[in-house]
């Protein structure tokens, strides 16, 4: 029940949460401090994916954790020269979608079939679109924004289901940030980058 889950919240969940949505605003404004509070975040959601069955959400967190590291060095290095806003081809787009789509199934048929994982298939595609949609983050992709919309609404019934409200929560504000830092970076993707903050 979600009122139960509501009532046994846990406080590493609220501080993750906190944390994840300090990142996202901060990476809205490029700002590189945004990988700090990554850090932070991913860390705490690996082991809390882990312990309700998550499974690849929880390894998805440990990638998070290793970008949050090249992402932060990524962005800190670009400081001298700062990275602009780029985007990608409809076609590297379409090549990148099938290969999450086939990557998804194929990890998807392993866990369901092979570990206790819940909703694996779905896991799977969040897992895999989400690894690419964080490379997008560090290069500074415009287009992420727009995978992160996707992978955000899909997420959410399977957080509610897993008992994790919170969290839920937390995605169902990242789909209107996702649309915010959309609209945000499009519109500087024509002006000269700013400097980053250090």
């Amino acid at each position: 029940m979600i009122d139960a889950s509501w009532a046994a919240l846990s406080p590493w969940e609220a501080l993750a949460v906190v944390l994840a949505i300090a990142y996202l605003l901060l990476a809205m404004a490029e700002h590189v401090v945004c990988w700090a509070c990554a850090l932070g975040s991913t860390a705490i959601y690996t082991v809390l994916f882990f312990d309700v069955r998550l499974f690849m959400e929880s390894g998805l967190n440990v990638y998070y954790l290793v970008m949050a590291v090249y992402g932060w060095y990524h962005w800190r290095r670009a400081a001298a020269a700062p990275l602009a806003i780029s985007t990608w081809s409809p076609r590297r787009h379409c090549a990148v979608l099938v290969g999450v789509l086939a990557v998804s199934a194929a990890s998807g048929y392993l866990m369901g079939a092979h570990t206790p994982a819940e909703w694996p298939y779905v896991d799977s595609f969040t897992t895999w679109g989400s690894v690419v949609a964080t490379w997008m983050v560090a290069r500074k992709t415009l287009e992420n924004w727009l995978y992160w919309i996707v992978l955000d609404a899909v997420c959410i019934p399977v957080f509610i289901e897993r008992g994790l409200p919170l969290t839920a929560a937390l995605y169902a504000v990242y789909l209107v940030l996702a649309a915010l830092g959309y609209r945000r970076w499009r519109r500087r993707l024509a002006r000269p980058p700013d400097v980053l903050a250090a």
